[in-house]
């Protein structure tokens, strides 16, 4: 269940507030100070945050800069002030919304429901994003387990897709062939080390438009190979 945290010194909004995203599905806590409540807020167990701006002991622009800090969620600022200088100072903190007071219920849950769709949607972007890499004209798809070369897919064996793979999601950095073999065979496979340069090679001639003047696996004499990015 999605869960949601207000922040809100009058008891009276936050109980207002909480029965009708109660009603609407969710799961609400609350606190009444700032430093409690950005304590709560900064445990990282909620998906959405409904911050007023005048709090005893913290007030919600200082809290609402420490959670962007550390996490990404959407934060809804709620205040009784109209002032757009608090407005664009809120929104320049992190706040995803700007809230003025007073406002139905309906309005609230409306955006609350609003925001949390919109992060959802980011999130399975970058999801997405993260099942593929991409440089240059080469792109690896990680879940359908296909290679491209400049919009042409080229056929991959199991093992020359996974160093591929493992070298291209760690770009600039040197392996051994050692320790190539083992992360991809395994300590307990057969063969030796010279397998890996097979498979280098056989990458190469799939993937690099001179295989013996790399753009994208370059040999480190003496140490290993590394993904170029």
């Amino acid at each position: 269940m999605t869960s949601i945290l207000i922040i809100e010194d009058e008891a009276s909004i936050a109980e207002l507030e909480r029965d009708y995203l109660e009603i609407n599905g969710y799961n609400v806590h609350m606190e009444h100070s700032g430093d409690t409540g950005l304590r709560e807020a900064l445990s990282g167990a909620y998906d959405l945050i409904i911050l007023d701006l005048m709090l005893p002991k913290v007030d919600g622009f200082e809290i609402c800069r420490k959670i962007r800090d550390e996490h990404n969620i959407p934060i809804l600022m709620v205040s009784a002030k109209k002032e757009d200088i608090d407005k664009i100072r809120g929104l320049g903190l992190g706040a995803d919304d700007y809230i003025i007071k007073p406002f139905s219920p309906g309005e609230l849950v409306a955006r609350v429901k609003a925001h949390l769709s919109r992060y959802e949607r980011l999130l399975g972007q970058r999801e997405a994003k993260s099942e593929e890499v991409r440089v240059r004209g080469l792109l690896i798809d990680k879940a359908s387990r296909r290679v491209y070369v400049n919009g042409n897919e080229v056929v991959f064996t199991t093992k020359e897709f996974d160093l591929l793979t493992f070298l291209a999601t760690n770009p600039n950095r040197v392996f051994s062939k050692e320790q190539l073999f083992e992360h991809i065979w395994g300590l307990d496979s057969m063969g030796d080390n010279a397998t890996v340069t097979v498979h280098i090679r056989k990458i190469r001639e799939k993937i690099e438009l001179h295989p013996s003047k790399p753009q994208y696996i370059d040999t480190v004499w003496g140490a290993g190979y590394r993904f170029i990015l």
